[in-house]
């Protein structure tokens, strides 16, 4: 890769179930806020942020131009700012192409999204379905992970218990993470005999409906000192979308996933990703997605998901020690909230979930029904 983009700083909100209490902009104002604490950044001319990247949703937001209302939180008045809209972790990649281009050296990423508004989160999944075909018979992103968990199922073989040794382990790590307060511990008991949502997708086995904010700041190699002596290098990304329709599609196959990350590996110099991570950040937003991104990731083989796990893969891969989306984080900040809690772990700032002497990390988002776009990005510390 060409010009190093650094990591200077991440801040998050506590997420929560439903902050009733707080607009988008109080929520972004504290991420601002934190993230000019830690860096002394600012809005100047010559030496504060040439770039503001917003990531928000306009249905979540119920309204048209959804980063019209974060201009001001943003420094916008005063500076460019660009929109990334569905997969948060996308503003990454952007921020980091801004500043290899050299169009810009400092970069501020926020994104915000409040899951809490909608009625229902599968009616705003819904309308990403073409309204002739698709849309008439009901799916949303939820009825299509179902189908695609019963393609890994018979692919691989995995079993409800070992989903819930999944959920179980999601939920414990996050009621170490400050920011997931709500991450209540529970049994496996507790996950085998949840309802169904789509079978075989217990309610246990989905990311909860919560609300937050999630910032970066990004800078080129040579201005990263000015903000941070600890800085987490930005060193592979890939992105990859597979077919709209589903039945153009191989479910199990992990199509779009290789693909993203063949290219980070490619840019990152990996050979081997089986021994290239200290963290593993994945977005998994419903628990059999774990093992099956795994597989796409090259950290286990095709179809062994449900081995890994027993052999406790998630713990010798250190696999979301943040809890991951099980935890709850929003949707469309899946991504980005993978890649803050990696760098927050990269920079040994995690606290009771820090992994002692982690030098390098891999953060990946997913948008679209059953996997249909993924992203990876790599990273690593001096």
């Amino acid at each position: 890769m060409a010009r190093k983009v650094g990591i200077c700083a991440a801040a998050q909100t506590v997420y929560e179930h439903d902050k009733w209490y707080e607009r988008f902009q109080g929520m972004a104002l504290e991420v601002l806020e934190s993230l000019q604490d830690q860096t002394g950044v600012g809005f100047s001319e010559d030496k504060g942020i040439n770039m503001s990247i917003s990531v928000s949703d306009d249905i979540y937001d119920a309204r048209t131009i959804s980063d019209n209302g974060m201009t001001d939180v943003l420094g916008a008045h005063m500076r460019c700012e660009e929109k990334v809209a569905q997969e948060g972790i996308q503003a990454l990649y952007y921020g980091l192409a801004a500043i290899q281009s050299g169009h810009c050296d400092v970069v501020l990423v926020l994104g915000h999204c409040k899951e809490s508004q909608a009625k229902s989160r599968n009616m705003v999944t819904h309308l990403a379905y073409d309204p002739f075909f698709t849309r008439p018979v009901g799916l949303d992103f939820c009825a299509a992970a179902g189908l695609q968990a019963q393609a890994y199922a018979s692919k691989s073989g995995i079993t409800d218990a070992q989903l819930a040794d999944i959920v179980v382990r999601a939920r414990e790590n996050g009621s170490k993470n400050p920011f997931t307060p709500e991450a209540i511990k529970v049994t496996k008991e507790e996950v085998m005999s949840s309802e169904m949502l789509a079978d075989p997708i217990r309610r246990l086995h989905a990311y909860p409906v919560s609300d937050g904010a999630v910032g970066m700041i990004l800078a080129a190699e040579e201005r990263v000192k000015e903000f941070t002596d600890n800085p987490v290098w930005i060193t592979g990304v890939g992105n990859c979308m597979d077919s709209f329709f589903l039945g153009d599609r191989d479910l199990a196959s992990n199509f779009a996933l290789k693909k993203a990350a063949e290219r980070a590996y490619k840019r990152a110099g990996i050979k081997n990703p089986r021994k290239a991570f200290d963290i593993v950040e994945i977005s998994d937003q419903y628990a059999f997605q774990q093992p099956m991104w795994i597989e796409g990731l090259g950290i286990c083989d095709d179809g062994k998901g449900g081995e890994w796990i027993d052999a406790d893969g998630p713990a010798k891969n250190r696999v979301n020690p943040s809890g991951g989306m099980l935890a709850g984080n929003p949707m469309i900040l899946g991504g980005l909230v993978r890649a803050a809690e990696a760098a927050i772990q990269l920079k040994g700032e995690a606290g009771d979930r820090q992994i002692k002497d982690a030098k390098t990390a891999l953060a990946h988002g997913v948008m679209g029904p059953a996997g249909q776009f993924h992203s990876v990005i790599t990273l690593e510390r001096d």
